[in-house]
């Protein structure tokens, strides 16, 4: 087979399946970030939700469609008809088409014993429904693919009935047949054997869905690949539920480098570590530090005869150039290494790298930062500023003078916080008060409505979300934590990091980031 010529086609489902890992929870933005971070990668397909099933899911494809995606398409994910019912009643089809994806993705059953044991209907009945469902969908104008829920387990069990499922949407004009090892405990072999039994069958696309509770999901859309499948679904970093999905940082990498497939992810492969650290720090999850290609240890390397013949050829202890997928050696960890990393974000950020002069200090402050537990993946306010800083292009807009918080709670149980502040503007001080929820929203308004008669445009700031990571359990409630925060104004989002073994100076950091950071690029932007 000419690997070369076979183009692949990715389809991410983080959104949707990832979301039900234990643990995460997306907000409405997160969702947003996220699709747009799934966009810079070349993912083909972004499933974004089940439409219908609840109302953030309805909001993101009514705010997607102002995000300009470049690349990638938004499917919406949703089933087949419900028994006894017209097209035109069923609610959950419905919100299928008012979501106006351009592309569908219908799961079906196609194991004989779910037809009858879990929608309680006669094989017939099923498979009109699949007709049914996919011809109207066609009809209305979508691309509608077939995801052929427990394919794999319904062929072992019955075939030529699997068979049938799938026929009944290629007869109603389905786009892509998606075969589904949706308990994830069918093996390699099985799925090589029956996916070619599939490809040899339909001249209809092939694509395959699998997860991982045997620990080869991965190898499973390889294989599948392999056979004749032109397309794999996924998720970044393996999320999903019970064992999570087949992980794209995993299968896109050993797809391209390994065994010569194309797929237009190939073209920005060096965002691929990014991507995955990225997402995981909006999901508020650590990051799996030994995940393949992208996890910190990747490339990690201890001293002894590995790094000696490293510095005589790195290819003696690595499989691939950590470089291709935006990873980096450990045991080159130097002001190259270091200036190099900044070098690219800060032309990702558009700060002109011929400008930027990195001392010895510098790059020192950044690796103490990291060492403290900072990550700024998904803090591109907070990473921003660390440059512009350096460069010598930005000068705090206020200085703290001091603050208070005062937390009560009286003998009925509710708590009110109250925070004090005091700034200095331009020679000019500032003191106010103001209330909130907990300490943090306090401050925050305190500090706000302290700043807000020097720079007008803070009133349109809005602290979209927050979030706090523990980083050293051990330690009990002496931690330090990692505050991330998500600001916007207008259309505009950035994140900012803070971390302290006290939350509320985690927080503060994070919060005169996003500050300073709007406050910069407002008044930046007035002068052009």
């Amino acid at each position: 087979m000419d690997t070369e010529k076979k183009h692949i086609i990715l389809y991410d489902t983080t959104l949707r399946d990832g979301a039900q890992t234990f643990g995460i929870s997306f907000s409405l933005q997160d969702k947003i970030r996220i699709a747009l971070e799934l966009d810079k990668l070349k993912i083909d397909y972004i499933e974004g939700g089940w439409p219908g099933s609840n109302p953030k899911d309805n909001i993101f494809f009514s705010e997607i469609r102002k995000a300009n995606l470049k690349h990638s398409k938004i499917a919406a994910f949703g089933s087949t008809k419900r028994p006894k019912m017209k097209l035109t009643e069923d609610t959950l089809l419905q919100e299928l088409i008012n979501s106006s994806a351009p592309t569908i993705t219908i799961v079906a059953k196609s194991w004989d014993f779910h037809v009858t044991d879990a929608l309680n209907i006669s094989l017939e009945e099923n498979l009109a429904l699949v007709y049914d469902t996919v011809a109207y969908l066609k009809d209305k104008g979508f691309e509608v693919f077939l995801d052929a829920e427990h394919f794999y387990d319904g062929f072992k069990a019955n075939p030529d009935y699997a068979m049938k499922v799938l026929e009944s949407s290629v007869k109603a004009g389905i786009d892509m047949l998606v075969l589904c090892d949706t308990n994830g405990g069918t093996l390699t072999h099985e799925i090589s054997s029956i996916t070619a039994t599939v490809c040899s069958v339909y001249k209809t696309p092939v694509g395959v869905h699998h997860h991982n509770d045997a620990g080869v999901a991965v190898a499973n859309g390889i294989a599948a690949v392999l056979s004749g499948a032109i397309s794999v679904q996924g998720t970044i970093n393996g999320y999903g539920e019970r064992c999570g999905n087949c992980d794209l940082t995993s299968l896109i990498p050993n797809l391209v480098l390994k065994l010569g497939y194309s797929c237009n992810a190939a073209e920005s492969l060096h965002h691929l570590t990014e991507t995955s650290r990225y997402i995981s720090e909006i999901a508020n999850l650590a990051h799996n530090e030994r995940a393949p290609y992208v996890g910190d240890n990747a490339f990690a390397h201890k001293g002894g005869i590995h790094v000696s013949a490293l510095k005589r050829n790195t290819s003696t202890y690595e499989h691939i150039n950590p470089e291709l997928v935006g990873n980096r050696r450990k045991v080159l960890i130097s002001e190259l290494a270091g200036k190099s990393n900044i070098q690219v974000k800060a032309h990702e950020l558009g700060i002109s790298i011929n400008k930027i002069e990195l001392p010895e200090k510098i790059l020192r402050r950044i690796k103490d930062l990291e060492d403290q537990g900072f990550q700024f993946e998904a803090a591109e306010g907070s990473f921003e500023l660390l440059i512009r800083r350096s460069n010598g292009e930005y000068a705090p807009f206020f200085t703290l003078k001091g603050f208070r918080i005062i937390t009560e709670k009286d003998e009925s149980g509710r708590v009110t916080c109250e925070a004090t502040i005091k700034v200095e503007v331009d020679g000019q001080i500032e003191h106010t008060a103001a209330n909130g929820n907990g300490p943090v929203q306090a401050l925050d308004n305190a500090l706000r409505k302290a700043l807000e008669n020097f720079y007008p445009e803070i009133r349109e700031l809005q602290l979209s979300d927050y979030k706090v990571r523990v980083l050293n359990e051990k330690d009990g409630t002496g931690s330090s934590v990692r505050v991330l925060i998500d600001q916007k104004r207008h259309a505009e989002h950035w994140g900012t990091v803070g971390v302290s073994t006290n939350i509320i100076e985690a927080s503060w950091q994070a919060l005169v980031d996003g500050i300073e950071y709007m406050l910069f690029k407002t008044r930046k932007n007035s002068t052009h």
